[in-house]
């Protein structure tokens, strides 16, 4: 398989377990590697044959930013969800980053990594 991989997608959400994070609010970074075949589209240098980056790229920052959820692992899935309604896209790997997750010690980032396929 070949990919495509979008780093640092930013989007501000509401999501959390506790009430300051579903009132204020915190950016939330999602990486993502998309899982296809590119030899279709780059044989007829054809963008509808891959996945188009950039539509995936604003689905994945809608969903950060829509329904509020408890945990990373339920947004995380969600996205995944999202971009295998892509046709090209056979697998992905999601990573949600909560950089200001409510946690009382020094800390650089709190992550949920998920791989997903077709079913």
């Amino acid at each position: 398989m070949d990919r495509v991989t979008l780093r640092g997608l930013r989007a501000r959400g509401h999501h959390g377990v506790f009430e300051r994070e579903r009132v204020e609010g915190q950016t939330f970074v999602v990486d993502l590697v998309l899982y296809l075949d590119t030899r279709p589209a780059a044989a007829g240098d054809d963008l509808t044959r891959t996945a188009h980056y950039g539509v995936i790229a604003e689905e994945v920052t809608a969903v950060i930013a829509g329904d509020p959820v408890d945990l990373i692992e339920t947004l995380a899935q969600r996205i995944a969800d999202r971009c295998l309604t892509h046709e090209a896209v056979e697998e992905v790997e999601v990573t949600v980053h909560k950089p200001d997750a409510p946690i009382t010690v020094p800390f650089d980032d709190v992550t949920v990594t998920i791989h997903r396929g077709r079913a």
